[in-house]
């Protein structure tokens, strides 16, 4: 993985003073060198300009981006964020062409793809992605963005110029734009927060490439182009043959993302999601005499404050335990104390531009910087809960057929520490149904679909678009802050595509959640381990966590200066800080509750103060 930025403008001639240009990309890819900072690269001409920072994974020797090649006698320029995983199909017709290719990196395939097949060649690539190619023949540039938003892509235009790069921070590198913010903002912040809306990137201004979109800037200006969505389709296979299809997909998709030039380990939780993944990667590594890694993460005393409840009603360790007695693996438990969870709620905001799901996204930041001294590629298995349906708004009839988004149907909590005047102009509720409301406009439905089965491709859809959105966005933030490439199997649009259209009647069998995954890889998980019931990302149950961040937000409202005091009510605050912690009542998702919004008000204060 690795970072790209750069800037076009067809008014500019960036040949005249080109070497202040040059180091304002260099001073935005430093921006996010986080993300890979084994090579860098610069490509500055007449209207562009484009940077690389890279995190090598293939091609260690020649892989350095930008990369230019000449075809017809004009120039064709490349930087890249990602990987594709079907480049050895897409290689022989281009070398039938003619092409000659001179590195063995999929950035080269891309490339040569786009000048043999022209600017839709993106349908033919597999993977995750977000790339500029710079078209010399066609003057423009165009920004591709992978199907399912796996990768970062965000960008503005101002004064007829593009600005783009894979964070926010990056744009604040160029010179006249600066963070700017408007009540928009805070609806996004405390409406829709931790998750966005698509295409959204909450300062005023930024956006973002829409997942499954590209982007065209030429001398006319800036549009965007779908070149992908789910597509809906009568399902005729049997159920033996949907679990065929499923059990071969998965495992190509694991076995696919195994492609690389550096060793790839594994995120182990001992849930079914992870250890499926675990399984196939270590069967593949198994093949060829390797002993996969994993990792397995959980927080310090956890075994002495757990506490089940309805989300989460078991540890994951002892899952782990059966997997490590079922295939070698080279194992490590990694934990995490509650002191460092608090103080690393402001590197979450600094790795993701924005407030985010606050002791979630910072244990992960903790937990992949300790994963980067090992390796440089983990495979996970997020996303298979929204594609095969494994929350609980999927079946629970009160969340799932609630009129809003289903994971965060309590507005008032959202509001509960804000002035009443501050409230009254943000009108979330109506902001948010608005939101909720477009989305279903663009759900796939099929000819003929019961009321039943049509809202549940509702939930389904929302899910990929929205929540499985927001994991992907927190996933990459916390793994590429520390030069971690975080692959996710399950989010093959292959699989998407299929299991989508794949009936409720097949998928919840026999009132098992995800039945259909767990039938598919029956034969790679003990049984023990198989029909566990979900348990989602581990959280901390010391109340110590919980009065560090009482302590933190009391410094907060007592400051008179803390920028958050002109938006919530002191009184309030107080208030909600001396109530006992409502852990079984999130407002968003299944794990931020009570102490999590304290967390999340101490990093909207913390990025109030950084940006503004």
């Amino acid at each position: 993985m690795c970072g790209i930025a750069g800037f076009c403008n067809f008014s500019m001639n960036y040949s005249i003073n080109s070497e202040a240009w040059h180091n304002t990309l260099i001073d935005m890819r430093k921006s996010i060198a986080h993300r890979g900072n084994d090579e860098v690269g610069e490509y500055l001409s007449e209207h562009v300009g484009l940077s690389h920072t890279r995190l090598s994974i293939r091609d260690l020797s020649h892989g350095r981006q930008p990369i230019v090649r000449v075809a017809d006698g004009n120039e064709y320029v490349i930087v890249y964020n990602g990987e594709i995983y079907n480049t050895d199909e897409l290689m022989p017709d281009l070398l039938k062409a003619g092409f000659v290719f001179e590195t063995t990196t999929d950035t080269e395939v891309i490339l040569y793809a786009y000048i043999h097949y022209g600017i839709d060649f993106v349908n033919r690539l597999n993977g995750i992605f977000a790339f500029a190619i710079w078209d010399g023949a066609a003057e423009r540039l165009v920004l591709y963005r992978d199907r399912l938003g796996v990768k970062p892509l965000f960008y503005t235009v101002k004064d007829n110029t593009l600005v783009f790069g894979s964070e926010i921070k990056a744009l604040f590198c160029f010179p006249g734009i600066k963070p700017e913010k408007d009540m928009d903002s805070f609806r996004e912040i405390f409406g829709i927060g931790p998750a966005r809306t698509s295409g959204n990137g909450v300062f005023r201004g930024i956006r973002e490439v829409r997942p499954g979109y590209y982007a065209v800037f030429s001398a006319d200006g800036l549009k965007t182009i779908k070149y992908w969505d789910i597509e809906p389709k009568v399902h005729n296979d049997s159920y033996e043959e949907t679990v065929e299809k499923v059990s071969f997909l998965v495992r190509d998709a694991v076995r696919r993302q195994m492609v690389s030039d550096v060793p790839v380990c594994s995120f182990l939780s001992g849930g079914i999601d992870s250890s499926i993944v675990t399984a196939v990667a270590s069967d593949y590594l198994k093949e060829k005499g390797v002993v996969l890694n994993t990792f397995s993460f959980d927080f310090k005393d956890n075994n002495l404050y757990f506490r089940s409840n309805a989300f989460q009603p078991e540890r994951d360790r002892p899952y782990v335990d059966i997997m490590l007695e079922n295939y070698p693996l080279n194992h490590t438990y990694l934990e995490c104390d509650e002191c460092l969870l608090a103080d690393l709620l402001y590197a979450a905001v600094d790795a993701r531009d924005l407030p985010g799901m606050v002791d979630i996204d910072a244990s992960l930041l903790f937990f992949c910087s300790l994963v980067k001294k090992n390796n440089k590629v983990a495979l996970t298995g997020e996303c298979a809960d929204e594609i095969f349906c494994g929350y609980p708004w999927f079946y629970r009839d009160e969340l799932f057929w609630a009129d809003g988004f289903p994971w965060s149907s309590d507005i008032k909590t959202r509001t509960l520490l804000l002035s009443e005047d501050f409230a009254r102009e943000l009108d979330l509720e109506n902001y948010v149904y608005a939101r909720y409301t477009e989305s279903l406009r663009e759900v796939p439905y099929t000819e003929g679909d019961s009321l039943a089965e049509s809202r549940r491709k509702d939930v389904t859809y929302l899910n990929i678009r929205w929540f499985m959105q927001t994991l992907l966005d927190r996933m990459d933030r916390a793994s590429m802050y520390s030069g971690l490439e975080a692959r996710v199997p399950f989010a093959d649009h292959r699989i998407v595509e299929y299991v989508f259209n794949v009936p409720w009647d097949m998928k919840y069998r026999n009132g098992i959640a995800k039945s259909l995954l767990r039938e598919a890889c029956r034969d790679l998980l003990p049984e023990k381990l198989l029909f566990r019931k979900k348990s989602p990302y581990p959280k901390t149950y010391n109340p110590n966590y919980e009065r560090l961040l009482a302590e933190r937000f009391r410094e907060i409202i007592n400051d008179p200066n803390s920028p958050i005091m002109s938006i919530i009510d002191r009184k309030k605050a107080l208030s909600f800080m001396e109530t006992p912690a409502e852990y079984g009542k999130p407002w968003f998702g299944q794990l931020m509750a009570a102490p999590q919004l304290m967390a999340y008000m101490i990093q909207v204060n913390y990025w109030l103060e950084k940006y503004f």
